[in-house]
C-alpha cells in the first residue's frame, strides 16, 4: 500500500495527537493518585483538650434557719460566706430604711476619718522617702488590678485603702498639698449632724454557734443536708429550683461545718467517674475554679444517668448565693497524639507484626489490640494507641518515645483503605 505525502503527514499528525493525549491522561493519573494518597492520610501531632461536663448542680449544706423577733429592717453585719463565731452580732433592726442609710454612712465617714488621720500622723510621713514610697505605689496598684480580675473584693478594699495612704502621703512629702485637716474637720462636722439625726438599733441578731452565714432563706435547708444525701433521686434534682424565700421574719441561716455536697446528673455509661477521684468545678456565678472530690456516684438502673455528689470545703460569696447553678465539672487536662476515630482499627494477637510483638508488654493471644495504620514509605504498618481521651470524633493517645509500637509523633495515619492488615 502505498501513501501519498499529505497522507503520510495526516497520520503522523493522528498518532502525536494520540502520544499526547496518552501522556495528558498519565499526568492527570499520576496527579489524581498523588492527591488521593495524601487526602487519605494526616500527620499524628500533639493536642490537648479537658475533659468536663456541664450539668444541673444543687447545692447541700446542713443548714440551719434563724429569726428575728418582731418587726423592723434589719441592717447585715457579716456579708454571705463569712465565718461568724458564738455571739457574733450578725444583724442590727432599726425601725426605718433612713435609720440604716445614716447608720451606714457613719460607717463609712469613721473609715475616711481614721484614713485621713493615718495620713496626718507624723510618723507615716517620716518613715517614707519619695522614691521608696513611688515603688509602694506601683505595687499596690498592680495588688489592686489583680484583685478587680479576681473579684476578690475584701482585697479590693484593702490595697484601694492602701493605695489612698500611699498617694496622699506623697502628696504631703513632695509638697503638693500642706495636710488634710479642712477634709477632717468637714468629716467630724458631718459625723455630728448624722449622730444627732440617728438613733440605736432595736434589736440585734446574735450567733449562737460558730458556722458560715447566709443572709437568706428557700425552704429546702430542712430537706437537703448531708443526712438526705442517700435518699436524693433523679427526680427530686431535677424539681429542685433556686427560689428565694423573702416571706416572714427569717434573717437567713447558719452553714455547720466546713464541708458542704453538689449534686447533680451526668451520663456515667463509660465509667468515667469514679467515688474518691478529685476533680475540679466552675459554677456559671463565678470565675473561679474549685477543688472538689467524688463522694458518690450511683444510677436508678439506666448508667447513661446518674447521680453524681461532690464534696468540697471551700467556702466563698458566690458559693452560698444559690441553691442551683450551671456547673462544669472538669476530669483533668490531657495531652497526646490526635487520632481520627474514623482510623482507629482493632486487630487480634495473633495478626500483629512481629515487631509489634516483641516490644508489646501484654502478649494475650486472646485480647485485640486497638490502633490504627500508618504509612510508612511504600509499607503500611500497624502502630498500637493507647487512648487516654475521646472527644466526639477523634481521641489522644499517649505518647510513648521509647517504645515504637506505638504511634508516634508525625506518623502518616492511614484514614481508610486497610482492613485488619488487608
Amino acid at each position: 500500500m502505498h501513501f501519498t505525502k499529505s497522507e503520510g503527514s495526516v497520520m503522523v499528525k493522528i498518532l502525536r495527537n494520540m502520544v499526547l493525549v496518552l501522556f495528558l491522561v498519565i499526568a492527570v493519573s499520576i496527579v489524581y493518585n498523588f492527591r488521593n494518597r495524601e487526602s487519605d492520610t494526616v500527620s499524628a501531632l500533639i493536642s490537648e483538650a479537658t475533659a468536663s461536663v456541664e450539668f444541673k448542680g444543687v447545692f447541700i449544706r446542713d443548714e440551719t434557719p434563724i429569726s428575728a423577733k418582731g418587726g423592723g429592717v434589719l441592717n447585715y453585719k457579716i456579708s454571705d460566706g463569712g465565718k461568724i463565731g458564738k455571739g457574733t452580732v450578725i444583724a442590727q433592726v432599726y425601725n426605718s430604711e433612713e435609720q440604716i442609710s445614716i447608720n451606714r454612712e457613719i460607717d463609712k465617714l469613721n473609715k475616711e476619718l481614721d484614713i485621713l488621720k493615718k495620713i496626718q500622723n507624723p510618723g507615716t510621713q517620716e518613715s517614707v522617702q519619695p522614691g521608696s514610697l513611688s515603688g509602694s505605689i506601683e505595687e499596690n496598684y498592680r495588688d489592686f488590678i489583680l484583685c478587680r480580675d479576681r473579684q476578690d473584693h475584701s482585697g479590693i478594699d484593702a490595697a484601694k485603702e492602701n493605695l489612698l495612704v500611699q498617694m496622699s502621703t506623697y502628696q504631703i512629702i513632695t509638697g503638693e498639698v500642706k495636710d488634710f485637716s479642712e477634709e477632717i474637720a468637714s468629716i467630724n462636722s458631718q459625723l455630728d449632724e448624722l449622730r444627732r439625726r440617728s438613733s440605736a438599733p432595736v434589736d440585734r441578731v446574735v450567733s449562737d454557734t460558730s458556722a458560715y452565714f447566709v443572709s437568706y432563706c428557700d425552704g429546702y435547708e430542712d430537706k437537703l443536708s448531708s443526712k438526705t444525701l442517700d435518699k436524693l433521686t433523679i427526680a427530686q434534682i431535677n424539681e429542685i429550683t433556686d427560689n428565694k424565700d423573702v416571706s416572714g421574719s427569717k434573717v437567713g441561716k447558719l452553714i455547720d461545718g466546713y464541708c458542704w455536697y453538689l449534686a447533680g446528673v451526668v451520663d456515667n455509661s463509660r465509667k468515667e467517674y469514679h467515688i474518691g477521684t478529685n476533680v475540679k468545678i466552675k459554677i456559671a456565678s463565678s470565675a473561679d475554679v474549685f477543688d472538689a472530690t467524688i463522694y458518690d456516684i450511683r444510677d436508678e438502673g439506666d448508667a447513661s444517668n446518674s447521680i453524681i455528689i461532690l464534696s468540697c470545703d471551700q467556702f466563698s460569696y458566690d458559693l452560698v448565693q444559690h441553691r442551683t447553678e450551671k456547673v462544669e465539672l472538669i476530669r483533668g487536662d490531657f495531652r497526646g497524639l490526635k487520632v481520627p476515630r474514623e482510623a482507629i482499627r482493632f486487630i487480634d494477637y495473633s495478626d500483629l507484626p512481629d515487631s509489634v510483638k516483641e516490644t508489646g508488654k501484654e502478649n494475650d493471644e486472646d485480647k485485640s489490640y486497638k490502633g490504627v495504620y500508618i504509612r510508612k514509605g511504600e509499607q503500611i504498618e500497624f502502630k498500637k494507641i493507647d487512648v487516654i481521651y475521646e472527644g466526639s470524633d477523634y481521641v489522644l493517645s499517649k505518647i510513648y518515645e521509647d517504645d515504637k509500637s506505638y504511634l508516634a509523633l508525625y506518623d502518616d495515619i492511614l484514614l481508610e483503605g486497610v482492613d485488619n492488615g488487608e
